[in-house]
């Protein structure tokens, strides 16, 4: 009976229960797959040839589809460029956001922590990078829904030198220009290498240097 105890619990608990997948959300699911599909082939294609390599015909063939479908999942070539920004700049954002390892006492040691994860990752593809930090392709430009995390990333980045009391615009943007040249380097003539990369500890030593000199002088 509805009205035991028993019952009533048994009447909540389905109460409680999801709603079964409608066909419309399996729909959704399956179209969301897709995207990530296209986009995982266009990030391949881009390792292969570039990003001014990417074909929507060689694209859809990877996909197992005409050209004309991609239309479907993105309304242009330029669609699916903005879409990749957007993944590779919420990768960043995730990537460069997390808490450090070295505690506030010792801001040296959290500068290089951060600046080994920015170098990391920026490395670690090249089109992504190119992508994110270059111009690579004529005319595109991000959308501003793409580029909102690069914009929280760099934000986040201002509040981490903030909290090590580094406040000056000159001192953030030397930090940005020395591992920008020092991920060009790598990327561009030792791509998959560490010729570079070890150089990290000594960029920021540098700039710590720097930052501490100009912080104290009268």
């Amino acid at each position: 009976m509805l009205g035991t105890p028993n019952a009533a619990r048994n009447h909540a608990e389905r109460s409680e229960r999801p709603a079964p997948p409608t066909a419309t959300d399996r729909q959704g699911r399956r179209r969301e797959e897709t995207r990530r599909e296209i986009l995982a082939a266009a990030w391949a294609m881009a390792g292969e040839h570039g990003l001014g390599g990417i074909s929507l015909r060689e694209l859809g063939a990877r996909v197992g589809m005409k050209a004309q479908s991609l239309y479907s999942y993105f309304p242009s070539k330029q669609a699916i460029l903005d879409a990749m920004f957007a993944q590779g700049a919420a990768e960043f954002y995730a990537a460069t956001t997390a808490p450090t390892v070295a505690g506030p006492d010792d801001p040296r040691a959290r500068c290089k922590e951060q600046a080994r994860r920015m170098f990391g990752f920026s490395a670690e593809s090249t089109p992504r990078y190119q992508l994110l930090f270059q111009r690579p392709i004529p005319g595109f430009e991000p959308s501003p829904e793409a580029f909102g995390p690069a914009v929280a990333a760099y934000e986040s980045m201002r509040e981490q030198m903030g909290a090590i009391g580094v406040e000056s615009q000159q001192a953030i943007d030397l930090w940005t220009a020395l591992l920008d040249g020092l991920t060009d380097q790598q990327v561009t003539n030792d791509p998959g290498g560490e010729r570079w990369a070890g150089l990290v500890d000594h960029a920021v030593d540098m700039w710590f240097d720097y930052v501490t000199k100009t912080a104290s002088a009268p």
